[in-house]
């Protein structure tokens, strides 16, 4: 009698490594999706049909290991987006032995002649579609698994509407059946096609490639003519004070032009950046700068905060670069909703406004601390260099003292 679950890597069409068919024929109960059975006409054992019941599916091979033969058919490898994940950490690695086909994926990759490692893969199988966005704009290559609501034309509308375009699209269906198809096409035309539920969605970039890091010049930006700008020495001093992590919540008050949300942006491609802003003419700017910089997790709020701030997640992080005269009552809204071990960083170039902030802060629980920073930039006059003093800025920062 086995000790173990057999899980068995089926490739398309039915392939499997000859050396171990046996294993699913001795079987005494086999489990897997209706479309594998299909390809054991031969199987003697009970079948247990896969389809979304994983709970049900460990229950009965826990009740059925040491008593029966087991085995599991899976598609392609199933260490890749497949069952052996869940079954090892249901069952323990010792309950468990894995024999690999060769995957979907790495079929479709080889159908479109395409190296793939390196590539990024997302499953959107009972996933929201919101996940793919940030492994789409962060790779050139990316191999994506469908499923009947998630179809490679929703996916497609999807990007587009979040202005993601420059992306040539394969679609590979009915791999190694004689129904197969491999359909080229970009995601305009994409987003108008149906296909075959058994489908997998390849993404190849055709931007030019540029990949934008913190630091960015202020030339770059997209900025009202005399318009005021976060500076970039400040903005890199204020992003280290806010500590931001690649899956941070950020709010950006009196967002301006941008120029801290994108920033904030390109770090935190897991999360999600707010850039509140009053100023119309600034919105159309920050849009542009958000399709420049490809910062598609920033999203613009036009309104004047603490107005539109209710809306909104709890923040991990708070940039406060203009406040319209509003300090305190926006500091109110950001003390509360701010999280546990969440910071607050505010520009400013009045010591009213500083002590106004640190006041308020320090009987709000808060630790302060507050950085001058004077830059000079140099500049080139004839031969000689000299150096040009930019606005002295204070930078404070607070953290909540914890009980």
């Amino acid at each position: 009698m086995w000790d173990k679950v057999y899980i068995i890597g089926v490739g398309e069409g039915g392939g499997i490594d000859p050396r171990y068919r046996p294993l699913a024929n001795e079987a005494e109960i086999v489990f897997g999706s209706q479309r594998l059975f299909s390809y054991f006409p031969e199987l003697t054992g009970e079948r247990f049909a896969i389809r979304g019941n994983l709970t049900e599916v460990v229950e009965s091979i826990r009740a059925n290991l040491g008593r029966r033969k087991v085995v599991v058919l899976a598609s392609g490898d199933p260490n890749f987006y497949g069952i052996a994940r869940h079954l090892v950490t249901a069952l323990g690695k010792e309950k468990v032995e894995i024999i690999p086909s060769v995957s979907a994926m790495q079929l479709a990759f080889a159908r479109i002649k395409e190296s793939w490692d390196d590539a990024a893969f997302i499953s959107v199988h009972g996933r929201p579609m919101e996940g793919i966005m940030e492994v789409v704009h962060s790779n050139r290559k990316v191999g994506i698994f469908t499923d009947a609501e998630h179809t490679p034309a929703e996916i497609a509308k999807f990007l587009l509407s979040h202005g993601l375009k420059d992306y040539q699209a394969y679609v590979c269906e009915n791999l190694g059946g004689e129904q197969e198809r491999v359909i080229q096409a970009d995601l305009s035309t994409l987003a108008t096609m149906n296909f075959s539920l058994l489908n997998f969605l390849i993404l190849i970039s055709t931007a030019s490639p540029h990949t934008w890091s913190p630091g960015i010049p202020d030339e770059e930006l997209f900025t009202l003519r005399g318009g005021l700008i976060t500076k970039m020495e400040i903005r890199a001093v204020s992003l280290a004070k806010l500590a931001v992590r690649e899956d941070s919540i950020i709010w950006d008050i009196g967002a301006g032009s941008g120029a801290v949300s994108i920033e904030a942006a390109l770090i935190a491609r897991k999360g999600r950046v707010y850039a509140i802003e009053k100023d119309v003419k600034n919105i159309a700017l920050i849009e542009k700068n958000i399709e420049k910089f490809g910062t598609h997790n920033v999203e613009v709020i036009h309104q004047i905060a603490p107005q539109g701030l209710s809306d909104l997640p709890d923040p991990m992080a708070v940039f406060i670069g203009g406040s319209g005269g509003k300090l305190e009552e926006i500091l109110t809204v950001v003390c509360c909703r701010l999280r546990p071990q969440g910071r607050i960083v505010i520009n400013l170039v009045t010591t009213d406004n500083l002590s106004i902030a640190l006041n308020y802060l320090k009987t709000r629980g808060f630790t302060t601390e507050v950085a001058l920073v004077n830059v000079a930039r140099s500049k080139q006059i004839a031969n000689l260099t000299r150096f040009e003093a930019l606005n002295p800025v204070f930078i404070a920062c607070a953290r909540r003292v914890e009980d």
